[in-house]
């Protein structure tokens, strides 16, 4: 593989990190749209919260071990064409 197409998978799974990232910060700021001194800023359900978080950092661990795995790749190939 490569250098060109690994930068390339790497820019999409950053990509679409900084998709989630942008998601949650929209959901928050969703929720709070309507908030006034009578109603407060609503705190985030633990539950949601915690479920997001598992996902962000499932899916970091998936991007690190994609990158892990690419290098790989990449090492073995340069290896068998060298």
């Amino acid at each position: 593989m490569s250098a060109a197409r690994i930068e390339q998978a790497m820019a999409r799974i950053n990509a679409a990190m900084a998709r989630i990232d942008t998601a949650r910060v929209e959901g928050a700021r969703v929720e709070n749209a309507a908030a006034t001194p009578e109603t407060p800023v609503k705190e985030a359900e633990p539950q949601n919260s915690a479920r997001v978080m598992a996902l962000v950092n499932a899916h970091e661990k998936l991007r690190e071990e994609v990158a892990d795995t690419i290098g790989e790749l990449d090492a073995l190939i340069e290896e068998l064409e060298g």
